[in-house]
This record gives C-alpha cells, sequence and structure tokens, in this order.
C-alpha cells in the first residue's frame, strides 16, 4: 500500500474516532447537566419580623434549611433550622460568631421570636453597659431636676427670711430707739433732779 492510501485511511479513523467522541461528549453533558439539576436545592427568600431575611432551602435529599439573618441585632446575627428526616436542630449565632445549639429549649416559633427572645434562650445576657448609661443619664436628668426644684425653695425661703430679718430688725430698732428715747428722758430728768435740789 502506498503511503497515500494509508494517510487516507488513518484520516478517515481519526475522523470517526473524533465525531464518536464527540456524541459521548455531548451525552456526558446532559447526563451532567441532569444531575446538577437534581442535586440542586429549591431556595425561596422572604423577609422576616426585627428586619431579617428568612431563607429556606430544600436539597434533592430532602433536608430542609431554614436561615434567618437578622441585620441589626447587637446579641443574635441569624439561626439556621435545619429538619434532616423529621428532626429539627436549630442553632444561633451571636454577632461576634459565637454559635449554641438551642434545639431542646427553643423559644417557640424562632423563626418568627424576637432577637432579644432568641438570645435569652440561649443564656446570652444583654449588654449591661448600654442598660447602665441609659440609667445614669436618666439619674443625672432625675438630680438636676431636684437641684433645681430645691434651689428655688431655698431662693424663696431665704427672700421670706431675710423680709423677716428686715421686718423684726424694724420692730426691734423702733422699739429700741423708743426705749432709748424713754432712757434718754429719764436720765434727762434725774440730771436735773440732781443739779436742782
Amino acid at each position: 500500500m502506498s503511503n497515500k492510501a494509508l494517510t487516507g485511511i488513518m484520516i478517515a479513523a481519526l475522523a470517526l474516532m473524533a465525531a464518536a467522541c464527540s456524541q459521548s461528549s455531548e451525552s456526558n453533558v446532559n447526563t451532567n447537566a441532569n444531575s446538577n439539576a437534581a442535586d440542586a436545592a429549591s431556595t425561596v427568600t422572604t423577609t422576616g419580623p426585627d428586619n431579617s431575611v428568612i431563607t429556606t432551602t430544600t436539597d434533592r435529599n430532602g433536608v430542609k434549611t431554614e436561615t434567618r439573618t437578622l441585620r441589626d441585632n447587637p446579641r443574635v446575627s441569624r439561626i439556621v433550622v435545619t429538619t434532616r428526616n423529621g428532626e429539627r436542630t436549630v442553632k444561633i449565632y451571636s454577632p461576634s460568631g459565637e454559635e449554641k445549639d438551642v434545639s431542646k429549649n427553643e423559644p417557640p416559633d424562632v423563626l418568627h421570636a424576637t432577637g432579644d427572645a432568641i438570645a435569652d434562650s440561649a443564656g446570652w445576657v444583654k449588654d449591661k453597659s448600654i442598660t447602665v448609661a441609659d440609667k445614669t443619664k436618666e439619674g443625672a436628668v432625675t438630680v438636676a431636676d431636684k437641684t433645681v426644684d430645691v434651689s428655688k425653695k431655698v431662693a424663696n425661703k431665704t427672700v421670706d427670711t431675710s423680709k423677716k430679718v428686715a421686718d423684726k430688725s424694724v420692730d426691734i430698732g423702733s422699739t429700741v430707739v423708743d426705749k432709748t428715747k424713754t432712757g434718754a428722758k429719764k436720765t434727762g430728768r434725774a440730771i436735773k433732779k440732781v443739779i436742782k435740789p
């Protein structure tokens, strides 16, 4: 056989193999696409209370995962409820990343409860510094109000007392002047008697 014939047979064989591989590749792509579609989870997102978002995902095995993300709660950042084979687990996460399983003592309807109720069920204590600051501010306002009230009372009593003192001074001064006049008259008479016997 000639080299030309051999080359032609080789090219034909390669063309047949390429066509076969192409069909096999398309078949694999279709199979993978169908497999990925079956593996893909269905996802639904809704809004929840306390400025939160609830995302519900169900995978092909029937495992349902509900994730509630709280946007501005200082004690809880998200709640993850996983239901697998009828068994429910509930985990909550703090903004610092601390994780707590509250499956046994979860608040009713954890996906709609307030963030504070959820944090309380986890045993996370509310930040006391905010409460103390509020109480301090409230106490300062109360003290300021009482100081103003007391200072008004003191000022009023001082005015009243100074009027009484002034009135008594006038009364006592008049009495002293009168008694001084009387004493001076008596002294003057006594002197006249001594001088004129």
